[in-house]
């Protein structure tokens, strides 16, 4: 929220100050719930890809971890916020989308770079592209899923 004030030597606007408490608030728990869910991911892809192969353990860790990690916004990171459930639904459905594509791509190219990638190398691909997804992923969350509603 921004307020205007027309004074000498003061800025015209303002940030409301609790928005920016906000805003950190937010930052620092998408942040901690990032970390858990993409370590989460991580040793899942690590234990099903020699038996599923790479393609099928993404698909597989990203299917329990973006479902939890979703809730887990809904309840801590955003729980000031309401959200529609049928808008939650759906974002989660283009985040699991959206990452299932990326992390394919991103193992095609590793695959098209790297003759026989190993796991780790194969993890630490996923993982980097994650932080990629995952900026974006706070954006859409905060400003369109968890929007602040105008009264």
């Amino acid at each position: 929220m921004t307020t205007t004030r027309w004074a000498p030597g003061h800025r015209i606007i303002r940030r409301a100050p609790e928005r920016h408490h906000e805003l950190g608030h937010h930052a620092a728990w998408y942040v901690v719930a990032g970390v858990v869910a993409t370590g989460l991911q991580a040793v899942l892809f690590l234990v099903l890809q020699p038996i599923l192969g790479p393609q099928v353990a993404n698909l597989v860790a990203l299917a329990v971890t973006t479902v939890g990690n979703t809730e887990f916004h809904r309840r801590v990171t955003f729980a000031t916020r309401k959200s529609h459930a049928g808008k939650r639904h759906f974002q989660d459905l283009m985040t699991f989308a959206f990452y299932a594509a990326y992390g394919s791509i991103v193992l095609a190219s590793l695959d098209a770079v790297i003759t026989e990638p190993t796991a780790l190398e194969q993890t630490g691909a996923l993982l980097a592209a994650s932080v990629v997804g995952g900026i974006a992923r706070f954006a859409v969350l905060r400003w369109w899923v968890f929007a602040r509603r105008s009264a």
